[in-house]
């Protein structure tokens, strides 16, 4: 039903965002590796120390498809042990760790390796190593889902270069610590390219060195809190554009990267960038990395959620590919890698999930940004039906929770279930400056911190006043829709939820016999008097639940 609707790449993106493309098996039926377990861990060899500070000092040879170079990890002795896990992916090779300039032993396990250190790792103490390596990365076949490095051309013949990696890891590019739970604080990325290409990464672009052999290194620095996967390279033959965004920290320098053909089409497509600035600034707060900027910057895929450098290309088109995920309109009404990719950097880059398996957190809310951007310029009724459009592409399969400590996501249904779940929740809330307070609150409460899905249930069941526990079990936890069961008879409504948990309590707003009022059913029966012989219930459909009524 969904290719019917949207076609196969929209279906991909709610269906499955696996950087593994690892599908939706049962949970029953999945069986994880000692692999999985490496890397979705915080092992022994992780949880020891803490990570500061990366140079990743690479060079990008177009020609054979490789990268290579060093990468500088500075950390803080948590605990006494001398043996660290450092990440990278085959067929990506270390080739030599040094610690203060001796060579340093290491072992590969696979995609880890465990490195030896000589040096006594006192407690407090700031240490460093470089980690050489080199190799051919593996190749994204279908980015951004799959992961990996894209090399293309543009129509001109030159090359376009990028990476993409959310799920598979960074580590499938260069050697990390590649888990989400320990973001490194501050990072130099260097990055060596033919001298007619420019390469945008993350941060703010200290310096452009040309070199003897006619090549360029582009110096970029992220002042702020990273995760792994956001940090990224765009390489091509790009031009820049720029403005000063006037938001709620000050100016913020917004910087635009496509390649020279596009540049007028650009500079028309990305007025999209301040509408959403203004938009999410209202709803979530300020824009969490002013100190880095904001960058858009043309990518040979769809597009892709990297910190202060979210890539493009949707080109140049209203939509998602120039079709309207929701099927109310509404979505034609703005460029969703614009506002979807950007809404990532309130929930993702600034709230971001410890474990994978939690990126609900993610990208439930980063889809109910699309809700908001529709509210804040067209009305929250135009709102409301693009919530509830985008409900056709909820499979309810699979629960929205992964599996935890093996680097896996949950359902697909994190996108548009996940939304409604909020929407459903605001409902509930049942007030519009409580709501704004309690997302803004969100992202000043979790600043640049990694979270639980935990933390964000008790933090909004907090703020509101109102215990969610229940309602996050069953939507997160479950694939079921309550359903509102009710008849009536004698001049009652006689109602209660069934197809949930136990304990199951959602109030909902209905229409009853013409007046809207609420009602507060659990899993056992509960009856309200009604007035007349023809009685009439109508659920307020802004919840995203399902009704039945005995009686017919």
């Amino acid at each position: 039903m969904m290719k019917k609707y949207f076609g196969s790449a929209i279906m991909a993106l709610f269906i499955s965002f696996s950087s593994n493309a690892q599908g939706l098996m049962a949970k029953s039926e999945t069986t994880f590796t000692h692999q999985d377990t490496l890397r979705g861990s915080i092992t022994k060899e992780r949880a020891w120390w803490d990570l500061k500070y990366y140079h990743l000092d690479i060079k990008v040879n177009p020609a054979d498809r490789t990268i290579s170079g060093s990468n500088t990890v500075r950390y803080k002795v948590l605990t006494e042990y001398n043996r660290m896990q450092i990440d990278l992916q085959q067929p990506m090779n270390i080739t030599k760790v040094t610690q203060n300039g001796k060579e340093l032993k290491f072992e590969r396990d696979g995609n880890a390796f465990f490195i030896t250190l000589v040096e006594n790792q006192k407690i407090g103490e700031t240490k460093e190593i470089v980690v050489s390596f080199g190799g051919v990365p593996k190749e994204a076949v279908r980015p951004p889902w799959d992961g990996g490095i894209t090399w293309q051309k543009d129509k001109n013949g030159k090359d376009f270069i990028a990476s993409s990696c959310q799920g598979l890891g960074a580590s499938v590019w260069w050697p990390c610590k590649d888990h989400m739970y320990d973001e490194v604080e501050n990072m130099l990325i260097s990055v060596n390219v033919p001298g007619h290409l420019t390469d945008v990464s993350n941060g703010r672009l200290q310096s452009v060195k040309k070199q003897k052999d006619g090549t360029k290194t582009f110096n970029w620095y992220v002042s702020n809190p990273i995760n792994n996967y956001g940090v990224n390279i765009n390489i091509g033959d790009y031009v820049n554009f720029s403005e000063k965004y006037k938001g709620e920290k000050g100016d913020l320098d917004c910087n635009y990267y496509v390649l020279r053909d596009n540049l007028a089409k650009a500079k028309e497509q990305f007025k999209d960038a301040p509408k959403m600035l203004k938009a999410f600034e209202s709803w979530f707060g300020p824009y969490p990395f002013y100190e880095d900027s904001y960058k858009l910057v043309e990518a040979p895929y769809l597009g892709m959620e990297h910190q202060s450098s979210v890539t493009y290309g949707n080109n140049y088109q209203n939509g998602h590919n120039g079709h309207d995920i929701s099927g109310s309109g509404w979505g034609l009404k703005f460029d969703y890698i614009i506002i979807h990719e950007s809404g990532h950097e309130w929930f993702a880059n600034n709230i971001t999930y410890k474990d994978i398996a939690d990126m609900w957190i993610h990208e439930s809310f980063t889809t109910y940004s699309e809700v908001l951007f529709i509210e804040y310029y067209y009305g929250k009724d135009a709102a409301n039906e693009y919530a509830r459009g985008i409900r056709k592409m909820i499979s309810n399969k699979e629960p929205i929770i992964g599996h935890y400590d093996v680097n896996r996501e949950g359902s697909g249904d994190m996108y548009p279930k996940g939304a409604n779940m909020i929407h459903t929740i605001r409902q509930v809330v049942n007030d519009d400056a409580k709501w704004k307070s309690i997302l803004r609150g969100m992202n000043k409460t979790f600043y640049h911190q990694t979270v639980t899905t935990k933390e964000i249930e008790d933090f909004i069941s907090k703020e509101s006043g109102i215990n969610f526990g229940p309602v996050f079990d069953q939507y997160l936890r479950t694939a079921q829709v309550p359903t509102l069961e009710y008849y009536f008879k004698d001049q009652r409504l006689v109602y209660h939820w069934i197809n949930c948990i136990e304990k199951f309590n959602l109030p909902i707003k209905v229409t009853l016999n013409g007046v809207e009022t609420w009602l507060k059913p659990t899993t056992d029966w509960k009856a309200e008097n009604v007035k007349g012989d023809k009685s009439t219930l109508i659920v307020d459909k802004n919840f995203y639940v399902t009704e039945f009524n005995i009686t017919n």
